[in-house]
């Protein structure tokens, strides 16, 4: 016996009595899978999982903005799993991206190529990594078998025919991979999805407190990472090269430099003296490298220098903490050294210097480096005035990734006095950045913004020096405001980052004045930088009080964010064209099983601007006793013929799929 296995997408579920021409042959796909096994969905079954990279469209009915925020996902995935992506080639398998009815996603590879709806307001980073994480195979957390152990459904709240979005599967269709209840899954409802008063939520956790992290999407769980990483076999992930917090004894590789004056020491926090990874807050742990400036001769130094890195990209960001609490003339400069095939090593190269200074607190810093070869990275501390030092220079929580640096990086330390002390709608004004372009930009902080319990952040142009030489108005760029988890493990991190895109025809309110043209025409004279500042966008509820004091957004006192201004313009026409699939040619034998699977909606609209839907497989099967010879030019009748056999089971199951639209 084979199974037969027929996939057919809800669109072509319909067509079965609609023949939309939107599906050859009624939409169906035909492959001939041997021993398929009925009842395992998308998680359990190795055929529906992806091959990598996978093949994706950017359909043109995209919103410029979710185009944007799609590529900001992909390089989450690729930072903390193996997961990637390329543009489609007339693959077989990919996934098409287009502004549909709400947000919502396949479950697993259909091998057919299939659709993921961005609809209106689902252009958030969280949203698509969900939606994605839909299309790799996963279920809701809340669907697990054993999810009333964890959770309350609140069915008399449940909009009416909604009540599907909250079903729960058998453990031989869904898998937990042996792993938790995860309250925090980015894969979980929000307490209030789906609720007919918003004054009551539809679901919660039987444990309180665990009910204000349902609904999460900033950014991937820790479980959510293991399942991925262990579905997919992966044991490293694509763009991040190197990492240490020196928690371990050592030091992640690192090495010393034989001939140099000195040698960095491995120190373990003390009061008065705590790294950045646990804050001095563990007994016996929290470790940071420490080169004494205090001792010796000015102009010694000292390198640390990394292991052997192999690039894939030509571009990298090495991020870091350090502080100076010795001499103002200390200096830390970072240096990248090439090898060739034969361990030669070239010349080094000076990618970063800092100086010391009065702020003897740790501080983030990010250095651009653009290796295509093998090559080490080093830290060179250098002693300025020991006789004036009480300290040295001090390197934590180290992350080399192959992404871009922030054009812009805000510092804002206390924040927590900002909180208590400024009234609602007051603001702080961040320094002057600028984009890779060239473009000047701000923005502006409310630690009480209108919105009660709320941070607000707001973006806005700023003159600069290359006006003349720019387009006006900066239309087609997409701005990124990002918080930073500052956990020391970038793949534990739920760094929280909106975006928005600017409009090239967007008038100031009641005027003829283009909102984002130069701010030498109608911006506000700002004197801390001898500039001008254009009109202000962005969100009034941008974080949460609540929330901000949760995980590392808040490490130290010190709030950091990070922003971008970016080009989208090469995005503006970006779908090409599907290319036709081969045609096969299908032998059947006696007694075969012809397996029928296809795929319901189900929709979620949570509270807000969250609007998520998944899709899960429901299947039915018929036995046919018919010997089917080299089924190709009549395939289409003798399909008829077997639709006709489960003629029952198909309308019934038509008919719930319609009842979930």
């Amino acid at each position: 016996n084979l199974w037969v296995k027929v996939s057919l997408p809800a669109c072509c579920i319909k067509s079965l009595w609609s023949t939309s021409p939107k599906c050859h042959y009624w939409g169906v796909v035909i492959k001939v899978i041997s021993l398929y096994q009925p009842g395992r969905n998308a998680l359990v079954d190795p055929a529906c999982r992806w091959k990598f990279p996978i093949p994706y469209i950017l359909a043109d009915s995209l919103d410029l903005n979710a185009k944007g925020v799609i590529f900001q996902a992909f390089e989450m995935y690729r930072l903390k799993s193996c997961v990637d992506f390329k543009p489609y080639e007339g693959e077989k398998s990919f996934i098409k991206f287009e502004k549909l009815d709400g947000c919502w996603s396949m479950v697993g590879d259909l091998q057919t190529g299939q659709q993921l709806s961005l609809g209106p307001s689902c252009d958030y980073k969280g949203t698509i990594m969900h939606e994605l994480l839909h299309a790799l195979g996963f279920y809701h957390e809340q669907s697990r078998t054993d999810r009333d152990d964890y959770v309350d459904i609140w069915w008399d709240q449940v909009l009416p025919g909604m009540d599907h979005n909250f079903d729960k599967y058998a453990d031989d269709f869904i898998t937990d991979q042996n792993t938790p209840y995860d309250y925090e899954s980015i894969m979980h409802y929000g307490p209030y999805s789906f609720n007919k008063d918003p004054r009551y939520p539809t679901i919660t956790a039987k444990d309180p407190e665990m009910t204000k992290v349902l609904g999460q999407y900033n950014d991937f769980s820790s479980l959510d990472l293991l399942r991925l990483n262990r579905m997919y076999n992966c044991s490293s992930s694509l763009t991040l090269l190197d990492q240490c917090a020196f928690e371990t004894v050592n030091t992640c590789g690192m090495i010393q430099n034989r001939n140099d004056d000195g040698d960095w020491v491995r120190t373990m926090s003390q009061p008065g003296s705590h790294d950045h990874t646990l804050i001095g807050q563990c007994k016996d742990a929290g470790f940071f490298m420490n080169f004494y400036t205090d001792t010796g001769r000015a102009g010694d130094s000292a390198f640390l220098e990394s292991r052997v890195l192999h690039p894939k990209r030509n571009l990298q960001c090495l991020q870091f903490f350090y502080k100076m609490t010795g001499s103002s003339k200390d200096k830390l400069v970072v240096w990248t050294r090439k090898e060739d095939a034969k361990g030669k090593v070239l010349s080094p190269t000076a990618a970063g210097n800092f100086i010391g200074d009065d702020d003897h607190s740790w501080k983030i810093a990010h250095v651009p480096l653009t290796m295509d070869s093998k090559f080490r990275y080093a830290f060179q501390g250098i002693r300025g005035d020991p006789a004036n030092s009480l300290g040295g220079i001090q390197v934590d929580d180290i992350t080399l990734a192959e992404t871009r640096c922030p054009s812009g990086t805000w510092r804002i330390k206390n924040f927590s006095e900002y909180m208590k002390s400024y009234a609602t709608g007051e603001y702080i004004q961040s320094p002057r950045f600028y984009s890779p372009e060239g473009y000047a930009f701000g923005i502006q902080l409310l630690p009480n913004s209108y919105y009660d319990g709320y941070i607000g952040a707001f973006f806005h142009l700023s003159t600069g020096e290359n006006d003349q030489a720019l387009e006006w108005p900066a239309g087609n760029r997409q701005v990124t405001i990002t918080l930073l988890d500052q956990n020391s493990d970038v793949r534990q991190r739920q760094s929280f980052s909106y975006s928005f895109t600017t409009s090239p025809t967007h008038l100031i309110p009641d005027s003829n004045i283009l909102y984002w043209d130069n701010p030498s025409k109608m911006g506000t004279y700002d004197p801390s930088c001898d500039c001008y500042h254009g009109w202000t966008w962005g969100w009034n509820a941008y974080f949460s009080h609540y929330h901000l004091n949760s995980r590392s957004y808040l490490k130290n006192d010190d709030l950091i964010l990070f922003v971008e201004f970016e080009d989208l313009t090469p995005l503006i026409k970006s779908e090409v064209p599907i290319k036709s699939p081969v045609q096969c040619r299908l032998y059947a034998f006696l007694n075969v099983n012809v397996h029928f699977s296809f795929y319901s909606k189900h929709s979620q609209k949570g509270s807000g601007s969250k609007h998520w839907q998944a899709y899960t497989s429901k299947c039915v099967s018929c036995n046919v006793k018919h010997c089917l010879d080299n089924l190709s030019v009549a395939s289409i009748w003798i399909l008829v013929c077997l639709f006709v056999a489960c003629e029952m089971h198909l309308h019934a199951a038509f008919n719930r799929l319609k009842s979930n639209y």
